[in-house]
């Protein structure tokens, strides 16, 4: 099917932009990914995102995980809720001084609870702490209903608004080939 997509790339220019929200779940836990996992990144950026078309890294082979990863400039933060992997956020540092959110998101279980914002939180002063001059993002229309308004909240002001046309398939891939996507809460 052909729709059109609207994307919205957001910005934070000083950390005094965050409005931080932070969760008072219980057994919730954020650490850094440290060692490059093509397997783990793979299984979240398909669980994260397989309900909301992300299809761009999927064909991506071991090697090419490995290489993306296996790099200084990119950080992998995980969030666990009671020792399952509930959503991560990737960070890359790029030239300049900026930092971009790449990925970010829940597995469909964990959406609705208040985690997303605790998440983006401290990925966010990660990425401050890395010494940013610029932290940027994009989502778009495919995305999940809380993710504008998540990154919004957050303090990212809009700079851009883009809308293209994209042949998709009828339905999102979702986490692994073959499989129906679960319904977003």
């Amino acid at each position: 099917m052909q729709i059109d997509v609207i994307t919205w790339y957001l910005e934070m220019l000083d950390p005094a932009q965050l409005r931080p929200k932070l969760s008072e779940h219980a057994n919730l836990e954020i650490r850094q990914a440290e060692v490059p996992c093509p397997e783990l990144s793979r299984f979240l950026y398909a669980s994260v995102g397989g309900q909301w078309y992300w299809c761009d890294r999927l064909p991506w082979a071991y090697d090419r995980w490995l290489s993306y990863l296996n790099r200084p400039e990119v950080e992998t933060w995980v969030a666990y809720q009671s020792g399952t992997p509930a959503g991560y956020i990737e960070l890359e540092a790029q030239a300049e001084g900026s930092v971009e959110i790449t990925c970010f998101g829940l597995l469909p279980q964990f959406i609705g609870q208040g985690l997303g914002g605790h998440l983006l939180t401290v990925g966010v002063q990660r990425a401050w702490a890395r010494g940013t001059r610029r932290l940027w993002v994009h989502t778009c229309s495919l995305d999940g209903p809380y993710a504008y308004k998540n990154y919004e909240s957050r303090g990212f002001t809009r700079y851009d608004t883009r809308v293209t046309r994209q042949d998709l398939p009828d339905t999102p891939p979702g986490p692994w080939p073959h499989s129906n996507s679960p319904a977003p809460p």
